[in-house]
Protein backbone atom coordinates (compact mmCIF):
# COMPACT_ATOMS: atom_id res chain seq x y z
CA UNK A 1 0.00 0.00 0.00
CA UNK A 2 1.55 2.99 -1.00
CA UNK A 3 1.57 6.46 0.99
CA UNK A 4 0.56 8.58 -2.01
CA UNK A 5 -3.03 6.40 -1.92
CA UNK A 6 -4.04 6.97 1.79
CA UNK A 7 -2.56 10.32 2.54
CA UNK A 8 -4.66 13.75 2.97
CA UNK A 9 -3.66 15.34 -0.22
CA UNK A 10 -5.52 18.93 0.83
CA UNK A 11 -2.84 19.97 3.44
CA UNK A 12 -3.29 22.86 5.47
CA UNK A 13 -0.10 25.44 4.90
CA UNK A 14 0.94 28.49 6.15
CA UNK A 15 4.56 30.61 5.38
CA UNK A 16 6.93 30.94 8.43
CA UNK A 17 6.24 34.65 8.04
CA UNK A 18 2.42 34.50 9.13
CA UNK A 19 1.51 34.79 12.77
CA UNK A 20 0.32 32.64 15.42
CA UNK A 21 -2.92 33.60 15.59
CA UNK A 22 -3.27 33.34 11.53
CA UNK A 23 -1.87 29.91 11.98
CA UNK A 24 -4.64 28.76 14.55
CA UNK A 25 -7.64 30.46 12.43
CA UNK A 26 -6.55 28.36 9.96
CA UNK A 27 -6.40 25.21 11.87
CA UNK A 28 -9.56 25.72 13.17
CA UNK A 29 -11.11 26.57 9.46
CA UNK A 30 -9.85 23.14 8.41
CA UNK A 31 -10.34 21.23 11.47
CA UNK A 32 -7.06 20.07 11.69
CA UNK A 33 -4.29 19.79 13.94
CA UNK A 34 -1.28 20.84 12.27
CA UNK A 35 -0.19 23.37 9.65
CA UNK A 36 2.48 22.30 7.41
CA UNK A 37 4.87 25.60 6.64
CA UNK A 38 6.01 26.24 2.95
CA UNK A 39 8.30 28.27 0.93
CA UNK A 40 8.05 28.60 -2.81
CA UNK A 41 10.89 28.09 -4.39
CA UNK A 42 11.50 27.68 -8.06
CA UNK A 43 7.42 26.57 -8.35
CA UNK A 44 7.72 24.17 -5.73
CA UNK A 45 6.04 24.37 -2.52
CA UNK A 46 9.48 23.23 -0.15
CA UNK A 47 8.68 22.08 3.41
CA UNK A 48 10.67 24.18 5.93
CA UNK A 49 8.51 23.08 8.95
CA UNK A 50 5.38 21.89 10.78
CA UNK A 51 2.83 23.60 13.60
CA UNK A 52 1.25 21.64 15.52
CA UNK A 53 -1.62 22.21 18.03
CA UNK A 54 0.96 20.86 20.84
CA UNK A 55 3.60 22.66 19.67
CA UNK A 56 0.97 26.24 20.51
CA UNK A 57 -0.10 24.36 24.14
CA UNK A 58 3.59 23.58 25.36
CA UNK A 59 5.90 26.26 23.48
CA UNK A 60 3.62 28.93 24.03
CA UNK A 61 0.75 28.84 26.15
CA UNK A 62 2.14 27.07 28.88
CA UNK A 63 5.39 28.76 28.58
CA UNK A 64 3.08 31.96 29.48
CA UNK A 65 3.94 33.80 26.21
CA UNK A 66 1.49 35.92 23.65
CA UNK A 67 0.48 34.07 20.65
CA UNK A 68 -0.09 37.66 19.12
CA UNK A 69 3.47 37.86 19.64
CA UNK A 70 5.31 35.68 17.71
CA UNK A 71 5.59 34.16 14.27
CA UNK A 72 5.09 30.62 12.95
CA UNK A 73 8.79 29.90 12.23
CA UNK A 74 9.45 30.97 16.23
CA UNK A 75 7.19 27.82 17.45
CA UNK A 76 7.37 25.17 14.30
CA UNK A 77 9.29 22.43 14.59
CA UNK A 78 12.04 22.04 12.16
CA UNK A 79 13.65 19.67 11.22
CA UNK A 80 10.65 17.97 9.15
CA UNK A 81 10.69 14.33 8.45
CA UNK A 82 9.23 13.80 5.33
CA UNK A 83 8.56 10.69 2.99
CA UNK A 84 7.97 9.76 -0.45
CA UNK A 85 4.37 9.67 -1.81
CA UNK A 86 5.32 6.88 -3.91
CA UNK A 87 6.90 4.61 -0.50
CA UNK A 88 5.41 1.98 1.05
CA UNK A 89 3.32 2.12 4.03
CA UNK A 90 5.36 0.60 6.43
CA UNK A 91 8.44 3.01 5.60
CA UNK A 92 5.84 5.59 7.19
CA UNK A 93 5.58 3.97 10.15
CA UNK A 94 9.08 3.24 10.57
CA UNK A 95 9.90 6.85 10.10
CA UNK A 96 7.46 8.09 12.45
CA UNK A 97 8.36 5.57 15.48
CA UNK A 98 12.45 6.32 14.29
CA UNK A 99 11.58 9.95 15.11
CA UNK A 100 8.87 10.53 17.45
CA UNK A 101 6.06 12.01 15.39
CA UNK A 102 2.65 10.97 14.65
CA UNK A 103 2.24 13.05 11.33
CA UNK A 104 4.52 13.28 8.16
CA UNK A 105 4.22 16.12 4.78
CA UNK A 106 4.16 13.20 1.66
CA UNK A 107 6.89 14.59 -0.97
CA UNK A 108 5.84 14.21 -4.62
CA UNK A 109 8.83 13.01 -7.48
CA UNK A 110 10.16 16.60 -7.51
CA UNK A 111 10.29 17.44 -3.45
CA UNK A 112 7.40 19.56 -3.68
CA UNK A 113 4.73 19.13 -0.78
CA UNK A 114 2.32 16.58 -1.96
CA UNK A 115 0.29 15.48 0.92
CA UNK A 116 0.28 14.27 4.90
CA UNK A 117 -0.03 11.23 6.29
CA UNK A 118 -0.67 10.80 10.37
CA UNK A 119 -0.73 7.64 12.28
CA UNK A 120 -4.60 7.89 12.11
CA UNK A 121 -4.54 7.22 8.41
CA UNK A 122 -2.37 3.83 8.75
CA UNK A 123 -4.66 2.72 11.08
CA UNK A 124 -7.76 3.17 9.41
CA UNK A 125 -6.33 2.23 5.86
CA UNK A 126 -5.00 -0.67 7.84
CA UNK A 127 -8.04 -1.87 9.75
CA UNK A 128 -9.73 -1.66 6.43
CA UNK A 129 -7.59 -4.17 4.93
CA UNK A 130 -7.75 -6.49 8.02
CA UNK A 131 -11.64 -6.29 7.78
CA UNK A 132 -11.37 -7.67 4.26
CA UNK A 133 -9.21 -10.10 5.13
CA UNK A 134 -11.95 -11.65 7.92
CA UNK A 135 -14.61 -11.41 5.14
CA UNK A 136 -12.76 -13.58 3.39
CA UNK A 137 -11.93 -15.60 5.92
CA UNK A 138 -15.76 -15.90 6.71
CA UNK A 139 -16.72 -16.36 2.95
CA UNK A 140 -14.60 -19.39 2.37
CA UNK A 141 -16.20 -20.92 5.31
CA UNK A 142 -19.53 -20.50 4.01
CA UNK A 143 -18.49 -22.07 0.51
CA UNK A 144 -16.82 -24.84 1.94
CA UNK A 145 -19.82 -26.18 4.09
CA UNK A 146 -22.36 -25.43 0.81
CA UNK A 147 -19.31 -27.31 -1.30
CA UNK A 148 -19.70 -30.14 1.79
CA UNK A 149 -23.86 -30.50 2.06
Amino acid sequence: MRIQDICTHHVATIAATESLVEATAVMRERHVGNVVVVEDIDDKRKVVGILTDRDLIVSVIAAGLSPEALLVSDVMSKPVYCCAGTQDVFDAVAIMREQGVRRLPVLDEQGSLAGIIAADDIWIALSNQLKILGEITVRERIGEIKRRM
